[in-house]
């Protein structure tokens, strides 16, 4: 997994009726854009992040598209 800052973080939800969460990353932590990630989600939350299988990040680019 690689990212920048500014790139937008999406973890989907485990199970039925959780939600998925959305956080911009503005902290590259790992080298060359490797995890560990500090991200700032929708609700202001900040959390050091490793993301799992069930995470992807999207770019600007990624996000323009849609």
């Amino acid at each position: 997994m690689h990212a920048a800052v500014g790139d937008r973080l999406h973890v989907r939800g485990h199970t039925v009726g959780e939600h998925d969460r959305i956080g911009e990353i503005i902290e590259v932590r790992g080298a060359d854009g490797a995890p560990p990630y500090l991200v700032q989600f929708e609700d202001g939350h900040e959390t050091l992040v490793f993301p799992g299988p069930d995470a992807v990040v999207e770019s600007p680019a990624d996000q323009a598209r849609e």
